[in-house]
């Protein structure tokens, strides 16, 4: 009677490891297909992304404005204000956070917008501290002839250590 019981017992031992393999084998089948899912929802994403700057700034019209430092003691950023051809199209108001990674080599797209060809005037000011906690208020500006290609300027925010004074560029990519 033991034989059988403990042979019983054996069998339901064994069933019940069978059906939880079993479970694990689907669910470790369902959490693949949930990650292969999620990887393709990504990768769509990451299309549709590109698709719509392509229709929104096409590379015939496009111009884009980016804004990088090179900073150390002559200058705070606080603010940009980013004309083209006499109308305001991008007035940023930095954060300490921003300001930080701005100097520690990050870049920021002030502006990406879209432009006829031809000439166009680009003036930049930028607010912030200068030289001994002083309130320093300065622009810079350049006439850009834009063609029938994609235009990318960079403002460039530097130190110079000869004047002790912070320099502005905007310098053609």
């Amino acid at each position: 009677m033991n034989v059988v019981r403990y042979a019983s017992w054996v069998f339901l031992f064994s069933l019940t490891a069978f059906f939880q393999t079993q479970a694990q084998a689907q669910d470790a089948g369902l959490s693949a297909q949930i990650q292969d899912i999620k990887q393709q929802t990504i990768e769509l994403n990451r299309d549709l992304f590109i698709l719509e700057e392509e229709l929104l700034f096409p590379a015939n019209t496009q111009m884009a404005v980016y804004l990088s430092m090179d900073v150390g003691t002559f200058f705070a950023l606080d603010a940009v204000k980013l004309s083209i051809d006499d109308e305001v199209v991008a007035n940023y108001l930095y954060t300490e956070r921003q300001v930080d990674a701005l100097e520690r080599g990050g870049v920021h797209r002030l502006y990406m917008g879209n432009l006829k060809a031809g000439e166009h005037e680009v003036v930049a000011v930028f607010t912030g501290r200068g030289p001994k906690g002083r309130d320093y208020r300065r622009a810079t500006q350049l006439k850009v002839e834009k063609g029938s290609g994609a235009k990318n300027l960079e403002l460039q925010i530097s130190d110079a250590e000869r004047r002790q004074q912070p320099e502005f560029r905007i310098k053609e990519w």
